[in-house]
């Protein structure tokens, strides 16, 4: 990746309008024209949101969006919108014990409903932000329920089993987060009080330590910021055993998406221990010990990103895809989605461009340098991203963020007439992060108050 050093946000301030006016036309679409008994759209076929019963995982992203629009510009259809659906469609998600992605539908949901509230951006109600409150509460605490113990510590299990730490997970922790800053708990046998701070942390450990690569110690044979998206454990023992893939190519690959989930799951608890409580560091040495090692891995994730990804910022699916070296030296080139080889993954884009923008903020009165090298490297994702061919311009066409993958091994993705890999589609996480991160540039420019997940809750919460 080739990072543009002089890039400003005020650059993109155009393109950032343009976006949100087909943001808004996208959301109006869909809701015109997808039949939500089907399930929660997921992902375009030829252009249209289907589902896929897997999980609905996706439901808050879709009625999240609607709720970040509003808040980008004021468009109280949006807010109304986004307030019934979630009164009406997420009180499954909050008592959901089968999945491990609280933090993806409640947070985009309640979570942001519940900042606009204390940014004073909608009127504020005891009952409506207790109602909010008491969803992000039980939130928590259920996503802290699917817990396998290890040695030192533990780690919240995906839905394939106990055995199962997915690198995806480290962006759900912020619902553990928000919980036990609300004052919330896990109570279990005979009263035995969890704390959900702790088990966060846990989980964020682990997932530096299994799921990241850094071409040391146990990983010697291996490269710096490396990602694995699955590890195995033996649930009998607490032993890790070997690392895995399901969305990815294989476990000694790098699933883009998987990264992308990393850097900025990393860099939003970073800045989030910035203002967090530094008693509730105690059980590890303290907040500065937990941070450095958090920021270890938010380096190296990011630093393997820039040096693996094509001159634009826009990622191939798997940097081990087995057709990949048909395409010569994709990397001194910008990613070409139409290729005959290998996709490319624009919604792994989206969420790792929020991350390098969060790492780099975070990184401003520690590392000057660090610090630029990231947001400007977040600002060139950006820049692509918000013009063709991955923005997208047909308004018949659901989707925002174009060339997004879903699930390349399982045979998921839409393949168009006369050509042989996946194009064109566009995915609800996909299109959702591009509103997160450009909301974050968006209310930098109007200089507002600064986004984050922590947002809803109170400064001396």
């Amino acid at each position: 990746m080739i990072i543009n050093q002089t890039i400003t946000i005020h650059d993109l301030e155009e393109k950032l309008n343009h976006f949100w006016n087909l943001s808004g036309e996208k959301i109006r679409l869909i809701n015109a024209e997808y039949d939500t008994a089907q399930g929660s759209p997921v992902f375009t076929v030829a252009g249209k949101y289907s589902t896929r019963g897997w999980t609905e995982w996706t439901q808050g992203f879709h009625y999240g969006s609607a709720i970040l629009q509003f808040d980008a510009t004021g468009e109280e259809d949006m807010l109304q919108y986004g307030k019934k659906q979630t009164k009406k469609q997420m009180a499954s998600h909050v008592g959901h014990f089968g999945v491990h992605d609280h933090g993806f539908n409640n947070v985009s949901t309640y979570g942001n409903l519940l900042r606009l509230m204390l940014e004073g951006k909608i009127e504020s109600n005891s009952w409506e932000r207790e109602f909010y409150e008491l969803a992000l509460k039980m939130s928590g605490a259920v996503q802290a329920r699917r817990w396998t113990r290890l040695s030192q510590g533990g780690f919240i299990y995906s839905f394939n089993g106990p055995h199962s730490l997915f690198v995806d997970t480290v962006r759900t922790i912020r619902s553990l987060m928000i919980s036990h800053y609300l004052d919330h708990a896990i109570w279990a046998e005979n009263d035995v009080e969890i704390n959900l701070f702790e088990r966060g942390i846990d989980h964020l450990v682990a997932t530096a330590n299994y799921c990241v690569f850094y071409g040391e110690g146990r990983d010697s044979y291996d490269v710096n910021g490396r990602t694995a998206h699955e590890c195995i454990f033996n649930v009998k023992d607490g032993n890790y055993r070997c690392p895995n893939a399901q969305q990815g190519y294989s476990g000694f690959t790098t699933w883009t998406r998987g990264l992308a989930w990393a850097i900025t799951g990393f860099a939003e608890e970073l800045e989030f221990f910035m203002d967090a409580d530094d008693a509730d560091f105690e059980t590890y040495m303290g907040k500065a010990a937990v941070t450095d090692h958090l920021l270890k891995a938010a380096r190296a994730v990011c630093d393997f990103y820039i040096e693996n990804t094509p001159t634009d910022g826009i990622p191939y699916w798997d940097t081990g895809a087995p057709n990949l070296h048909k395409l010569g030296q994709y990397f001194e080139r910008d990613a070409d989605p139409y290729n005959e080889h290998e996709p490319v993954d624009s919604s792994a884009a989206a969420i790792a461009a929020q991350g390098f923008l969060r790492l780099g903020k975070f990184l401003e009165d520690i590392d000057a340098e660090g610090s630029k090298k990231y947001k400007q490297a977040g600002l060139t994702i950006m820049n692509r991203l918000l013009e063709e061919p991955y923005l997208s311009q047909d308004n018949s066409h659901h989707g925002l963020i174009l060339h997004s993958i879903y699930h390349r091994p399982n045979g998921w993705d839409y393949i168009p007439e006369g050509s042989h890999i996946p194009n064109g589609e566009s995915s609800m996480w996909g299109d959702y992060h591009a509103r997160e991160v450009a909301l974050y540039l968006t209310k930098q420019l109007k200089g507002e108050q600064y986004y984050s997940f922590y947002g809803c809750l109170e400064k001396d919460q």
